[in-house]
């Protein structure tokens, strides 16, 4: 695979080019209210208005979605006027956008804080491309995209990285700056991509507000993170495929359940503000309903991996025992309880079922091996919020995966703002039950896990003899390389994050076989 040139994804302007103006091309509820608004067709902005950098995502055999959003005044309510302004795009063979293959307009409207979904379609599998957009006479940095293979075509390897947890206040995106630079086809967030907090001090960034609340905070503070430029050049070298945790809408919120001080009709209210903000501000396909936004899906690489993305926020049940860590009490063994839905459950075993992949993901939010973080004999202590809070639930995944057999299943996994490794197995306390399926879990990009708490963890790992791995003092993120034969998983760490400029080295590697489930140290 070539290498992109990042560099010019850093810079606050590309060099202008002419645009050739095709079809109009909108996107899917953009047009609400279209014909009652003025339309400015050559505006005077404030400011560069893709202050916000640009992204793609969610990539199939035939098509990607392109996304960016007008905000020359990012921090204050993006700083454009109420009324729709066309944007131009263009895709093409080449990084000096000569080869243009499509092109069209999209109109960016305020209900959407004007930000612009293109779900670009007719393109050829397995393929990069390059795109750019033109509002007035300003354009857009120039991004990268790589669309899927086709169902079934034969892939000998696919690499792709992993990502989560990056509270601005607590340190330095350094991580993306060599993320931007790796060889990879994918990136996938597994949440935690904005913080709702207030401001904290200590770190070297602050937020920009109290504690979010309104849909005006949450499109502030995701514009907040999307100003950071390694963030910004990470997004525009490879397509992303995303999914939320809490901190998206509020710590461990559960469904419609908040974690405090607000009555269930408030936190619907504000779940609906976050819900459409992350929309705003990320390359999707859905749109948001009211105080939902389906987030699951699928995506297939030819016949090397499938992956699918779950949502174990919007549909969960609330967290047992009253949440946090603590011996499980008898709400935690559950069958009722449930961290995706009955109907999105169904979604992954019809799915799991029927792939042909060689490798199949599980992309999602919380720790799915068990562990007991108490080392003392005759005392256990679980993560409520995790899969350990809803025993039946998990049973029932992994005693699918032993009956089915599906091809080599994966659980890739964030949240915990720490490294892990674990077999998963179908009786977590019997080291001799069978290993069904193989979990990584990846650290922050720089969120801490405290430090008080990592002697303890170690000390415990004894007790958990399907815990391969466990590092809680560094941040990074995780680089996948799969072949037909083997899955390789590198935990790229940072030498800091508290200055801007860091170093990158890999922690540890572990390599799982075809055929063979659980992981072991390459």
């Amino acid at each position: 695979m070539e290498r992109f040139q990042f560099e010019r994804l850093l810079s606050s302007k590309a060099k202008r080019r002419r645009f050739l103006i095709g079809a109009l091309a909108m996107t899917a509820g953009a047009s609400t209210n279209l014909w009652t608004q003025r339309v400015v067709a050559k505006p005077n902005f404030s400011n560069y208005p893709f202050s916000l950098g640009i992204a793609s995502g969610d990539p199939l055999p035939n098509g990607v979605v392109l996304w960016t959003r007008l905000a020359p005044d990012p921090l204050n309510g993006g700083g454009m006027p109420l009324v729709n302004v066309p944007v131009q795009w263009q895709i093409a063979l080449d990084e000096n956008m000569r080869r243009v293959v499509q092109r069209g307009t999209v109109m960016a409207t305020p209900q959407f804080a004007h930000s612009v979904h293109v779900d670009v379609r007719t393109l050829e599998p397995d393929r990069w491309y390059w795109y750019q957009f033109k509002a007035g006479n300003e354009v857009s940095p120039i991004g990268r995209t790589r669309t899927a293979s086709a169902r079934g075509a034969r892939v000998s390897e696919f690499r792709f990285g992993f990502v989560n947890c990056q509270d601005w206040q607590n340190g330095y995106y350094t991580a993306y700056q060599h993320l931007a630079e790796e060889e990879l086809d994918l990136v996938v967030h597994l949440g935690d991509y904005i913080y709702e907090y207030g401001p904290e001090p200590g770190g070297p960034r602050q937020h920009n507000s109290p504690e979010i609340v309104t849909l005006a905070d949450y499109r502030n503070r995701h514009a907040l993170y999307k100003t950071d430029s390694n963030l910004q050049a990470a997004h525009a070298a490879f397509p992303w495929i995303v999914t939320w945790d809490d901190h998206e809408v509020e710590n461990n919120y559960a469904s419609l359940i908040p974690e405090e001080n607000q009555s269930q009709e408030e936190f619907v209210i504000r779940r609906a503000n976050a819900y459409q903000a992350y929309y705003e501000h990320m390359p999707l396909r859905s749109l948001p309903q009211n105080s939902y936004l389906q987030l699951y899906r699928r995506f297939t690489f030819g016949d090397i991996a499938e992956f699918n993305v779950l949502d174990t926020r919007q549909y969960r049940s609330d967290q047992p025992c009253d949440d946090g860590l603590k011996a499980r009490c008898l709400e935690a063994l559950d069958p009722n309880a449930t961290m995706t839905g009955k109907k999105q459950e169904q979604w992954l075993f019809r799915g799991l079922s029927k792939s042909q992949a060689r490798w199949n993901v599980m992309a999602q939010q919380t720790m799915m091996g068990q562990y007991d973080f108490d080392a003392r004999p005759d005392q256990e202590v679980f993560n409520m919020d995790q899969w350990d809070g809803y025993v039946a639930a998990r049973d029932r995944l992994l005693q699918f995966l032993q009956q089915r057999q599906p091809s080599n299943p994966v659980v890739i996994t964030g949240d915990i703002h720490s490294s892990w490794v674990h077999d998963l197995k179908t009786d977590f306390n019997n080291s001799n039950s069978p290993t069904v399926a193989t979990e990584f879990v990846g650290t922050s990009i720089s969120s801490d896990f405290p430090e008080a708490f990592i002697a303890p963890t170690v000390a415990a790992l004894s007790d958990n003899p399907h815990t391969k791995f466990f590092d809680g003092k560094n941040r990074g993120y995780v680089r996948c390389h799969l072949t037909q034969n083997t899955w390789q998983t590198d935990y790229r760490i940072v030498s800091t994050i508290r200055e801007e400029n860091a170093t990158i080295s890999t922690l540890a590697s572990f390599v799982v076989e075809n055929g063979r489930s659980g992981a072991e140290r390459a």
